[in-house]
C-alpha cells in the first residue's frame, strides 16, 4: 500500500512539473522595457527610412527633369551655333568667290 501511494504521489507530482513547464513555455511573457523601447525605436527608423526613401526619389526625379531641360537648352543653342556658322562660312564663301572674280578681271 505504501508503494501504491508512493507511487501515485511521484506520478502526480511528474505530470504537474510537466504541465507547469508545458504552460510556461507556451506562456509569452511580457516585453520588457527596453524591449518595447526598442520596438518603437525600430518603427521609427522604419519611419524614417521611408522618408529618406522618398525624399531621394523626388530629389532624383526632379533632378532628371533638370538634366532633360538642360540637354534640350543645350541642343537647341548647338543646332543655333551651327546655324550661324554655316552662315557665316556661306558668307566667307560668297567672299573668297568674289575676291577670285576681282583677281581674275
Amino acid at each position: 500500500m505504501k508503494i501504491d501511494v508512493v507511487k501515485i504521489a511521484c506520478i502526480s507530482s511528474i505530470v504537474g512539473i510537466l504541465a507547469v513547464v508545458g504552460c510556461w513555455q507556451k506562456s509569452e511573457p511580457a516585453p520588457s522595457k527596453p524591449a518595447r523601447a526598442m520596438e518603437r525605436t525600430g518603427a521609427k527608423l522604419d519611419r524614417a527610412a521611408t522618408k529618406t526613401m522618398e525624399v531621394a526619389t523626388n530629389v532624383v526625379e526632379k533632378t532628371t527633369e533638370a538634366v532633360k531641360a538642360g540637354a534640350a537648352a543645350t541642343k537647341d543653342a548647338a543646332e543655333k551655333v551651327v546655324e550661324k556658322t554655316g552662315e557665316v562660312v556661306e558668307k566667307t564663301g560668297a567672299a573668297v568667290e568674289k575676291t577670285g572674280e576681282n583677281m581674275q578681271k
